[in-house]
């Protein structure tokens, strides 16, 4: 009988498995209080992705789930990419790393708390060092563009209105933002009817083109 042969471990792997048993922010936090639970880091992809969801910080959900965007938010975003379930969760064709892989708790009004500071300071190098093939970067939400595309006086609306600007920049691999499909935004796309009219055909294209095999 024929023993299968495991794949290699890849850098990328390596960084994903001290991730998750990462307690930075709960047993020696740099920003603020220590996060108010157990922490359970959820980062998704092997070496071999090309496309990237670059989003902020798994939800309650998530982190009870231990999956990310399960939930109304991921419905949209899936909408929003042209995938399915199983498309969007082939850790071989599709990263997932948030600007802090832990749920951040709830703030005073109910909802969630921004990223962990300590968590894209330590791990977000070292996981894309990991990620040699990617080929388009979706940046979700003010953190992550801040991260990706620098920080700017310029709000959400005005970095996403200049999409096709940074889309065709010269960054490898490409980027592109975009809103939080948090349900909480509904107003937000009803006062841009401009994103699911014009970005959303693109974003659609060049989520089919990164998934193609090759």
């Amino acid at each position: 009988m024929l023993s299968e042969t495991k794949p290699a471990e890849t850098p990328f792997d390596a960084t994903v498995a001290r991730l998750r048993a990462c307690r930075i922010c709960r047993d020696a936090p740099i920003y603020g209080a220590p996060l108010p639970q157990e922490p359970r880091p959820i980062v998704q992809g092997l070496a071999s992705a090309r496309l990237c969801v670059a989003s902020q910080a798994p939800g309650n959900r998530a982190d009870k789930s231990g999956i990310p965007f399960m939930d109304p938010s991921g419905t949209r975003l899936r909408d929003w990419l042209g995938l399915d379930e199983a498309a969007f969760y082939d850790a071989s064709r599709l990263a997932i790393v948030p600007m802090g892989a832990c749920f951040p708790g709830y703030d005073a009004k109910g909802g969630d708390k921004p990223p962990r500071r300590e968590c894209a300071e330590r791990w977000r190098e070292e996981l894309f060092a990991g990620l040699p093939d990617l080929e388009l970067i979706l940046v979700i939400g003010q953190y992550a563009q801040a991260w990706h595309l620098g920080r700017s006086k310029a709000g959400l609306t005005d970095t996403v209105r200049r999409w096709r600007e940074i889309l065709a920049g010269p960054r490898t691999p490409r980027v592109l933002p975009l809103p939080h499909p948090s349900w909480r935004n509904s107003g937000w796309l009803k006062a841009n009817p401009w994103y699911e009219a014009e970005l959303l055909p693109v974003l659609k294209a060049e989520v089919a083109r990164a998934m193609a095999p090759r």
